[in-house]
């Protein structure tokens, strides 16, 4: 299957954000098929991203338009499409 224009990334997430607060945030808009959070990998604390993986190009469009700045946890989420592969360290 393919992810194009399903997967989002989610910036400036809360320290304390939990991957079922990010799920339950984003059902929302749709079907959430994953929640991945960005852990260190030295410590494996959150770093602050996630990317979500909705159902439907559809969905993940309504995510953009209706949770992009809303405030979780204390902090004002950004919400985009995610575009292109993460860099290697």
């Amino acid at each position: 299957m393919s992810t194009e224009g399903t997967k989002l990334h989610v910036g400036n997430i809360a320290y304390g954000t939990t991957p079922e607060t990010l799920h339950a945030t984003f059902s929302e808009a749709g079907q959430v098929q994953s929640v991945t959070m960005g852990l260190s990998k030295k410590t494996g604390d959150p770093r602050g991203f996630a990317f979500i993986q909705m159902a439907t190009p559809e969905q993940a469009r309504s995510a953009i338009t209706t949770l992009n700045d809303r405030e979780i946890d204390g902090r004002r989420i950004r919400v985009a499409e995610a575009t292109g592969r993460l860099r290697k360290r």
